[in-house]
Formats: structure tokens, C-alpha cells, sequence
């Protein structure tokens, strides 16, 4: 007679919350809890199934209280990204309004294979109650909940009906958030009665449970054909993404390109992949990057992409390698990024990959050029001295340039810091002006570039980084859209220090406007205008650091060099969470790079301004835009 397995009646969601206290990640031998807390807003859903399983069986699973949804899902992404995917948090909602606040958040995480728990509550699952609060029903599918919003946005989700279905669904839950090819946001959704309902779960199903983050090792095979593309390229050059940091594989990039001689350019995500100057190094890549880098893609006959998706902002929409030979390697732990561009793809992690990689092609013969890395360094010697011509230099007669804010940040920053950006202007000019050099790390997320996730990723951040400054460079649209986790930051006295510009608007749209349809039209901070009935009027007026200290903030309002640079010390020395406020130049950006975007400028129009631009426009298209295949 087979012996009885020893259980434990426990509710759904305490079983949940006794499972997720003993998850561990591991990697090269080092271990970390898993999830390290819960982030929730409680509502009827889950405040008497997760809320109560929480407060009694949460001992080693903190629980921490945001003031919105989507913000507690940015708070874990900004921290799966510090980490660099090896923590995480979950985060709960109740049913209705507060699930479908996660879609953002769960959207900007999966877009950048950032892992994420999810923890929706749903409606009643025995149905007997009729239609419940917040429930909306659908007319031809009654099993459907808003929670299913979250399903193309998840890389995988679950709806729990009976309590037992946890025994499978959270094992699978953390095989993809450890997944380094396939993670994202998990969602899985608890029914409010399901999350009271009992079962007798076996013991051993919460005994601590380890999930290997492997490094997979590259096929030999496709090792051979890469090394045979280095060594009859000419002009190579390499793309360093957001996989390298993943990856923690900076080191073994740089020996890579120094030993086989070969220039490398970080997109937004891989900002920071190389830590120190070394020749070759041509800065920030694509659309939003440097000059230097434009030169070498322009030419390259051989791009390896390391850990990049090879978004439109990388490729200049697939205009910016214009060698009519260029060939294309992809080194990625997913299929479908290794392949793009017709790549050679090398299916394997980073770090081992470039050490295999570097190896065979200098066992093949492959060596540096000096004359081609004379040729990089004075693409990128060029680049730095227009930076400090037209971004760092002060105007004369014109307000503060962002570039100039940014600088300020540079000299200000040490060993240790760390900035964090995602959308608006002042993203492109921290890609193009910032260096995160000598131990400095910067944190971009521009694959979804999400307005309002910069503060709750730096609070992400700083509950793992417990040294250096941590800032958050935004605009004033982002700080409008999404400012009230910086409550969370003073009630958990985490210190970050947010550098608002503020150029009264979504500028850097205007800015687009203006080069694709030669308007401007509803995208600056105006009153209306009662003759033209347009947001024509004066510029509205915000008071953003009165703001921050209603919220409890050490907050500065700034307007030139000097008094950021004072501010920035002060703010140093403060012990909680501070917000500088900079005026700056409204209709002034960082130099660009000189690489092509594909935005489309209205086809028709009886704007002869907009039809001359359109007219240009599909000239560039036509000469620059092809496929690689």
C-alpha cells in the first residue's frame, strides 16, 4: 500500500503566498530569493484571500503598498532590471479597474523581456452571485473577465478555477520568469472566491525550490559560420543590446572587440554594456545616437547584434547599413531576435557566446585593424567635440539646453550611481550625452519607451541598490502622467532623486510634427486660445517642486548651470527623496546623428508645406530603406 503524502490545508492564496516565500533563482553558483515582496492595492477582490494570506503567512514576503497598479508593475520591472533578471516582485490587483491598470505595465515588461508576476484577481469563479462589482460582462463569452486584457501582453497566463490547479500553474509560472529566452510578464488570476476556497496541498510542494538561470551554449557549427563572415569582413562592427547586461557579459564584450579589433556601438537598452573607453567605441547606436556610430553602420560590411531586438530606432528603420554586402550576425537567447535581418544566429548566452566566438576567430587569424580603429576613434573624437559644441555649450540669450542638464548629471555622478530614463526628449539625450562609464550604470527602457515608468523603476532600482545616487531624468509630460509613486518612495524612505525639465509639453512630438507635417498642433502645455479655439494660449504654469513637497519631498527649482550643479550637491547629501526642477529651452534637443526614422507625413494634404515634406520624404525612403534577407 503506496504511503500517504503528508498536507497542509491551506486557502488558495495562502498556498500561493507560502510558495512564492521559498523561490530561488540561480546563476554562476549565486543564489537570491526569487521574488523578493508583494506590491499590492487592495480592493474586494483579493483583500480576504491574498490580503489576509499575506498578513499571515508574509514573514519572508514582504508586502509593500504603491499608489497605482501600473506603477507597482514599473516598481518590478525597474528592479528585474537592476537585477538583471534575476528578482523580481509580485504584484496584486483587485478585480475591474485595478487588473486592467497592469496592462501598461505588464506591456512595457514583456516588450522588454523583463520578468514580472502578475496576481489579478477575478471574478467569482461559482458565478451564483450574478454580475459582481467592477465585473463587466460580455454578451457571447461568459467566460471572459477583463483580466484577459493581459493575455497578449503576458508570456504566460493562467486563470486558477479550483485550488489544486496551483500545482501546476506556479511551477510553470517561475519556469518563465527564469527563462532567459522567453520571459516577460506571468499573469495568473485568482477568482475572489477561489482565493478563500481549501485544499490539503502536499508538503513537499513548498519545500525551497531553486530555478537555474542557465547559460546556454552555442551550436559549434554556427560558431564556424560566424567565424568565417569575421574573417573575410573588411569593416565590422558590433551592436551591443540589452542582452549583454542580462548576460553580465560587459567583460567579455570588451575583450571581444578589443582582441579581434572591431568598433561597438549600445542601443538604449545596452547603454552602459561598455564600462570604460576603449578604441573602437563609437557610442550610442541608431536614430537617437552618435554621429560616430552612423558612420560605421553607414559602412560596416559585417554587424554582429549582441542581445538586440534590432528595433526601427537601432536600424534607423532599416536605412542604416547601406554597404550593399552587409551580412548580419545575431548572437541571442531567442530564436526569433538571433534571425533577424537574415542574421547567422547564434542561439546561445552572450558571455559564452562572445568567449567561444573571440576565441575561434583568433585561432583563425582574425586581427585588429588599426587603420579602421584610427578611423572609429576619430568618428567618436569628432562626436564628443559636437557634444560640447552644441549640447553642453551654453546659448546665449536662451534658456538652459537639456544637454547642458545632462552634463551637469555627469560631472555630478560617481562610482555607484545610476540613471534612469524611458521616454520623451530627454531619453534620446541621455543615450547621446550621457557616458556610463567608471562604474556608473544607466537604466533605459525604450523598446515600449513608457511615459511614467522612469519613477517607479528607480524605486525598483534603489530596493536593490542600496549605494549611489539613483536619478530619474524626465520631462514634464511624464512627470504629469505619473508622479504619485514618489508617496511610495517617502513611505518606504527610499532614496531617489528626480531631475524634471521642464519645456512646458511633449516637445520632442512637436519636433516631430514640425519635421514630418511642418504644423504645430496640440502638443505644448497652453491654455486655449478663445479666438482660434486651439491650445494657442499662454503656457500653463506648474509649480512641479511645490508639487513634490506636498508629497514630501526635498525639491529645487533651478535655471541655470551653477544652481543644478548646487542643487545636485545638496540633494546628495539629503537622506530621503529629492526632485530638481530645470527650465530649459522649449524647441532645443541634442545634436543628431544623422540617421534616418520612418515616420509617415500625410500622403494628401492641402498644407504646401506638408506636401513638400512628403514629397522629401518618400525621396529618402526610396533611396534609403531596403530588407535584409
Amino acid at each position: 500500500m503506496a504511503k500517504k503524502k503528508k498536507t497542509i490545508r491551506l486557502t488558495t492564496a495562502q498556498a500561493v503566498v507560502r510558495f512564492l516565500s521559498v523561490q530561488y533563482s540561480e546563476r554562476d553558483g549565486s543564489r537570491q530569493r526569487l521574488i523578493r515582496g508583494v506590491f499590492g492595492i487592495y480592493g474586494h477582490g483579493n483583500v480576504c484571500g491574498l490580503g489576509q494570506a499575506l498578513e499571515e503567512y508574509g514573514k519572508d514576503l514582504p508586502y509593500f503598498q504603491p499608489c497605482n497598479e501600473q506603477g507597482m508593475v514599473h516598481i518590478a520591472s525597474g528592479l528585474a532590471k537592476r537585477t538583471q533578471r534575476m528578482q523580481t516582485l509580485a504584484c496584486t490587483s483587485s478585480i475591474g479597474p485595478g487588473a486592467t491598470n497592469m496592462v501598461t505595465g505588464a506591456a512595457t515588461a514583456t516588450t522588454n523581456r523583463l520578468p514580472v508576476l502578475l496576481l489579478p484577481s477575478d471574478y467569482f469563479a461559482n458565478r451564483c452571485q450574478g454580475p459582481v462589482l467592477q465585473q463587466l460582462e460580455h454578451p457571447v463569452s461568459a467566460d471572459i473577465s477583463v483580466n484577459d486584457a493581459l493575455r497578449p501582453v503576458s508570456r504566460f497566463f493562467d486563470r486558477i478555477t479550483r485550488p489544486e490547479q496551483l500545482l501546476t500553474a506556479l511551477p510553470s509560472a517561475m519556469r518563465v520568469l527564469t527563462d532567459p529566452a522567453d520571459t516577460g510578464a506571468v499573469t495568473i488570476c485568482l477568482p475572489q472566491d477561489i482565493q478563500s476556497y481549501a485544499y490539503d496541498f502536499p508538503v513537499n510542494f513548498f519545500e525551497e525550490r531553486v530555478w537555474r538561470v542557465e547559460r546556454r551554449i552555442a551550436d559549434p557549427q554556427r560558431i564556424d559560420e560566424a567565424v568565417a563572415l569575421l574573417k573575410s569582413a573588411r569593416r565590422p562592427m558590433v551592436i551591443a543590446g540589452g542582452g549583454v547586461h542580462y548576460s553580465d557579459a560587459g567583460k567579455e564584450l570588451m575583450n571581444f572587440c578589443r582582441n579581434l579589433g572591431i568598433p561597438v556601438s549600445e542601443t538604449f537598452a545596452g547603454k552602459g554594456a561598455v564600462t570604460q573607453q576603449i578604441s573602437g567605441f563609437v557610442g550610442a547606436q541608431g536614430v537617437e545616437g552618435s554621429g560616430a556610430a552612423a558612420k560605421l553602420s553607414a559602412k560596416a560590411d559585417l554587424v554582429i547584434a549582441v542581445g538586440t531586438r534590432l528595433t526601427d530606432f537601432s536600424t534607423g528603420s532599416q536605412t542604416a547599413f547601406q554597404n550593399a554586402k552587409v551580412r548580419f550576425i545575431g548572437i541571442n537567447v531567442n530564436s526569433m531576435d538571433a534571425h533577424k535581418n537574415g542574421s547567422v544566429p547564434i542561439l546561445g548566452d552572450a558571455r559564452e557566446t562572445l568567449k567561444r566566438l573571440g576565441s575561434a576567430a583568433r585561432k583563425a587569424g582574425v586581427k585588429p585593424n588599426a587603420k579602421y580603429l584610427a578611423e572609429a576613434d576619430k568618428a567618436w573624437a569628432a562626436w564628443e567635440r559636437t557634444l560640447k559644441r552644441e549640447a553642453f555649450a551654453p546659448v546665449k540669450g536662451s534658456a538652459m539646453r537639456q544637454g547642458e542638464v545632462i552634463n551637469q548629471v555627469q560631472k555630478a555622478s560617481r562610482r555607484g550611481d545610476t540613471v534612469v530614463a524611458a521616454a520623451g526628449s530627454i531619453i534620446g539625450d541621455v543615450n547621446k550625452c550621457f557616458h556610463a562609464f567608471d562604474g556608473r550604470t544607466a537604466m533605459l527602457e525604450f523598446a515600449f519607451s513608457c511615459m511614467g515608468w522612469e519613477i517607479p523603476a528607480a524605486i525598483g532600482a534603489r530596493m536593490v541598490q542600496p549605494k549611489g545616487e539613483i536619478y530619474a531624468m524626465i520631462g514634464d509630460g511624464v512627470y504629469l502622467m505619473n508622479p504619485t509613486e514618489l508617496v511610495t518612495a517617502v513611505q518606504e524612505n527610499l532614496k531617489i532623486t528626480v531631475i524634471v525639465t521642464d519645456n512646458h509639453g511633449f516637445q520632442v512630438i512637436r519636433r516631430l510634427q514640425m519635421l514630418r507635417a511642418g504644423i504645430s498642433f496640440g502638443n505644448e502645455l497652453r491654455e486655449r486660445d478663445t479666438k482660434t479655439d486651439r491650445l494657442e494660449g499662454d503656457y500653463v504654469e506648474i509649480d512641479f517642486a511645490a508639487n513634490a513637497r506636498s508629497f514630501g519631498l526635498a525639491a529645487w527649482q533651478v535655471a541655470t548651470p551653477e544652481e543644478l550643479a548646487d542643487a545636485l550637491a545638496e540633494a546628495r547629501r539629503e537622506k530621503g527623496p529629492c526632485l530638481i526642477v530645470a527650465e530649459i529651452e522649449k524647441h532645443e534637443f541634442g545634436p543628431g546623428g544623422g540617421v534616418w526614422w520612418d515616420a509617415l507625413p500625410a500622403e494628401v494634404s492641402g498644407n504646401a508645406v506638408t506636401r513638400k515634406i512628403r514629397k522629401g520624404y518618400e525621396g529618402d525612403r526610396d533611396s534609403l530603406q531596403r530588407f535584409y534577407y
